[in-house]
């Protein structure tokens, strides 16, 4: 079980969220300990934020002093509603927040079912309750937690290698906004990229296009960015969703901002003529497209071919997972262009193209056409590692980044919070 810990200055914020959750179905209020009951048990933010009036009115001089927690099972576990209320409460009592007022909140809007805790971290008195070696205690009350209720902990081997941080979408699992927030977010972080070409070659890999959109606004040109869900053919598979849902950071200035620093950080990239090298080996020592891809793959490059209606390619990307660059065809070389695989592959002129001397393996001679759906490369399990992003979110007590699914939802919230009082200043 991972425990995520978020601090803010508006409790008000963290409640309304996770209420949310509650009146649209996607979740439940477990248990709330110090809180005024109300006669039907359902809560109102105001009802809820009324218990810890007293604590913030005693406050002296903590500015985030609202506590937004996570407590994530592994996705295998099977626990209870039991568990969770008992897990809640004694995981507070151990951090010392035991007597504090806090409403426990399950989620249930994705397949992996987990609680948020709110609460404050000042007393009575006004006084922050210490944080001091938060983290170690909060890993030693998790481990406790998962041995006691028989939890996968989650330290295990087995965890780190099948718990991706993202994964492809599956439009058929539903929630495909969280699952497409999931892989976005993570990938300028790790690759390069310099066209929206080469960047929808790696989203295809998990089942995602992006496409440009262009309009007048009052008498202005706009320009804007479409996600959308494919299914394993690489068709549509469900509607568009603005880029706008998923933060600034998913959106064509921060796109093309990615893309020219790619572009000055690849102008002298070693690393390009050795892939370069890798593709025309590969492609002297084959005949056909699958044994192509089969071989690269080994190496741990991708190959995205697109064609037209007619079968024509028009397009080769090359995704090198051990140096994190996507090079479309004729970006890495002329003599590696579509027109180049065209013309072997549909009409079958070999290439003429000059290579130093190497040991070649046998030629291929499969002439099976039906080729594999591109699949991302084992060489992604470098993902597992979590990758923690510092910093607080206003709004909500900060983002909870490896709860996935979740972050993007509470970062768009927190922005429309923000917007709304900003207009009630204005007033």
């Amino acid at each position: 079980m991972i425990a995520k810990i978020g601090r803010s200055e508006n409790l008000y914020g963290a409640l309304a969220y996770n209420n949310l959750k509650v009146e649209k179905e996607n979740g439940q209020i477990l248990f709330t300990n110090k809180i005024i009951e109300t006669p039907n048990g359902a809560y109102t933010v105001s009802q809820l934020t009324q218990s810890f009036e007293p604590y913030l009115i005693a406050n002296r001089n903590t500015q985030y002093h609202t506590l937004h927690i996570s407590l994530n099972p592994d996705p295998k576990d099977k626990v209870s509603d039991d568990q969770y209320r008992e897990m809640a409460e004694e995981y507070m009592r151990e951090m010392g927040y035991g007597e504090q007022p806090f409403v426990v909140f399950k989620h249930t809007d994705i397949d992996r079912s987990h609680i948020h805790i709110v609460s404050v971290c000042v007393d009575e008195q006004g006084v922050k309750i210490s944080d001091k070696f938060e983290k170690i205690r909060s890993m030693n009350v998790c481990r406790e937690l998962e041995r006691k209720h028989g939890l996968i902990p989650a330290t295990d081997k087995e965890r780190n290698q099948t718990d991706k941080v993202f994964r492809p979408v599956d439009y058929r699992a539903g929630d495909i906004k969280s699952q497409i927030a999931s892989v976005i977010r993570h990938l300028p972080n790790y690759y390069q990229y310099q066209t929206l070409g080469e960047y929808n070659a790696l989203l295809s890999l998990f089942n995602i296009t992006a496409e440009k959109i262009e309009g007048e606004l009052q008498g202005k040109m706009q320009q804007g960015l479409l996600y959308i869900p494919l299914n394993e053919k690489g068709e549509r598979a469900g509607h568009p969703f603005k880029a706008s849902l998923f933060g600034k950071n998913a959106g064509l200035p921060a796109l093309e901002l990615h893309f020219a620093k790619c572009k000055t950080a690849l102008k002298d990239s070693p690393t390009k003529q050795t892939l370069k090298s890798a593709v025309t080996i590969a492609l002297q020592s084959t005949n056909n497209e699958q044994a192509f891809k089969k071989q690269l793959g080994e190496q741990g490059i991708n190959v995205v071919v697109r064609r037209n209606d007619a079968g024509r390619i028009y397009g080769m990307t090359f995704i090198d997972h051990n140096s994190k660059i996507v090079w479309n065809g004729s970006r890495l070389s002329k003599e590696l262009s579509a027109n180049t695989f065209n013309d072997y592959w549909n009409n079958n002129i070999k290439p003429d193209i000059k290579e130093p001397a190497v040991s070649q393996p046998k030629l291929s001679t499969s002439n099976d056409a039906d080729l594999p759906a591109e699949e991302p490369h084992h060489l992604f399990d470098f993902l597992h590692t979590e990758k923690h992003e510092d910093g607080l979110i206003e709004a909500l007590g900060g983002l909870l980044p490896e709860a996935q699914g979740e972050d993007y939802e509470e970062q768009d919230f927190a922005n429309k919070m923000k917007k709304k009082r900003k207009r009630v200043k204005r007033r």
